[in-house]
């Protein structure tokens, strides 16, 4: 029988989990040289686009990852029912039946949204990328081809999304770094190959196919060991329905965060893209890259150990999880002075060095971008602890500052005509109206109440 409760979480598992995010979210910088050294800036752009529809795609989830992930690690922590709201109470034994009805649920629900996300990629996602290469000044059937493989392996990632839900969940971290790690690294070798040799565009995307495939083969290997497929035969999934119809309530909400979050953040690509120029799109693309890097690296210490914080809830254990989110934070503001003074330095003179056709912002816009990536990911680091409590109480906020957003794109970039600065005040002064600091504050006021 498998054990009870999520697997130890040590420093083995910090450790891989640095390596993994390195090589996952450096992939692009990493290739950096190769690209923009070998693409000309427009296909840069193109290319910027490409990230953010990946990004899109994985919007279809809709909350449901997350929320399936959370919900996994109560059941092996050994609730016997999934509630709406909160948790039931733990017994000392995994129910495999609620275990077995989850996964099929979870199934159940990447195939339709799956088949959602290949129809969408085909037609609006071709009208629009239409759009753009009206303009396009490089080779369009290029592009297009590029464009089908990653509508293909899109659909792929979403349909498998649930193998490193259920690792995490399981708390086989330090494994699930280490296979991200393999894949990563042969989304680098793969990529640099292929672009060196002049496939261009179509190579980045072949290379996210090679790394996707293989970290999906190998999660779903190492989760289904023979013991849990023992356990798992021997149960039934006639609890789908019921799983389904408790996660709903709290997946839908986070899902509306989750597009609310996406309009605030990636957005800009989208809109600007049809203001300002593919070269101008580029720089901000990579620009984003690297603030991306930030992100990953600043969200190491509380992504390793969410899984337990979900643990942590449920047997009340308040001070490990105030001693973890103390941590993260502590963390988060030393990679963004560190890094941000880096490459405000030398970020422009590197890519001078390589010969890249696109550079990074400089000056006071660099500023103002490592500024808001900073209150934006602090705030969020905070939503996800108080996520722990399966309470969703950010999402209205969320939409809110959505629409904010939106609207003072179009304002900056159609009527005011005020360029990149546009692309990032109009996210900054939305969440600082009121998400900076509110969760945030939401999160210390809890803490204070788990000291009573």
């Amino acid at each position: 029988m498998a054990q009870i409760g999520v697997a130890k979480i040590g420093n083995k598992d910090l450790v891989w989990s640095v390596l993994a995010t390195f090589f996952k979210m450096g992939a692009g910088v990493l290739l950096f040289p190769v690209i923009l050294r070998m693409l000309p800036a427009e296909t840069v752009g193109i290319w910027t686009v490409f990230t953010v529809v990946t990004s899109l795609s994985l919007l279809l989830d809709f909350g449901f990852n997350s929320s399936f992930s959370r919900n996994v690690a109560y059941i092996f922590t050994g609730v016997e029912s999934l509630q709406k709201n909160g948790f039931s109470n733990a017994s000392d034994s995994v129910n495999y039946d609620l275990l077995k009805s989850t996964i099929r649920a979870m199934r159940w629900f990447y195939s339709r949204v799956a088949i959602a996300l290949l129809v969408l990629l085909l037609t609006l996602g071709t009208w629009y990328i239409h759009t753009l290469l009206q303009t396009y000044k490089g080779d369009t059937t290029e592009i297009y081809v590029a464009w089908f493989l990653l509508c293909i392996i899109n659909t792929y990632n979403l349909y498998t999304l649930y193998y490193e839900s259920l690792m995490r969940a399981r708390g086989f971290v330090k494994r699930l770094n280490q296979i991200i790690l393999v894949g990563n690294i042969a989304y680098i070798a793969v990529a640099a190959v292929l672009v060196l040799t002049g496939f261009g565009l179509v190579s980045i995307v072949s290379a996210q196919i090679a790394s996707v495939v293989i970290i999906r083969i190998l999660s779903k290997k190492y989760f289904f060991d023979s013991e849990l497929v023992d356990s798992l035969s021997a149960a039934n999934d006639n609890r789908f329905k019921e799983v389904l119809t408790a996660i709903y309530p709290n997946a839908v909400k986070v899902g509306l965060t989750g597009l609310g979050g996406f309009l605030i953040n990636k957005s800009a690509t989208f809109i600007g893209a049809l203001y300002l120029p593919l070269e101008d799109i580029g720089s901000y693309g990579i620009t984003m890259q690297v603030v991306m890097v930030f992100v990953a690296m600043g969200n190491l210490y509380y992504t390793v150990y969410l899984p337990k914080v979900f643990q942590w809830r449920v047997e009340h254990d308040f001070l490990a999880i105030r001693s973890v989110y103390l941590k993260s934070v502590g963390l988060l503001v030393l990679v963004y002075l560190v890094c941000g003074i880096g490459v405000a330095l030398c970020g422009n003179w590197f890519l001078s060095l390589i010969g890249s056709q696109t550079y990074l912002f400089g000056g006071a816009l660099l500023f103002v971008t490592l500024l808001v990536a900073f209150l934006e990911q602090n705030h969020a680091m905070a939503g996800a602890f108080l996520l722990s409590k399966n309470e969703v109480p950010f999402f209205r906020a969320s939409l809110l500052s959505a629409a904010a957003t939106l609207f003072l794109l179009f304002l900056f970039l159609a009527y005011l005509k005020i360029g990149l600065w546009g692309l990032i005040l109009a996210p900054g002064i939305a969440q600082l109206c009121y998400q900076n600091w509110k969760w945030p504050l939401e999160m210390i006021k809890d803490l204070k109440k788990s000291k009573l």
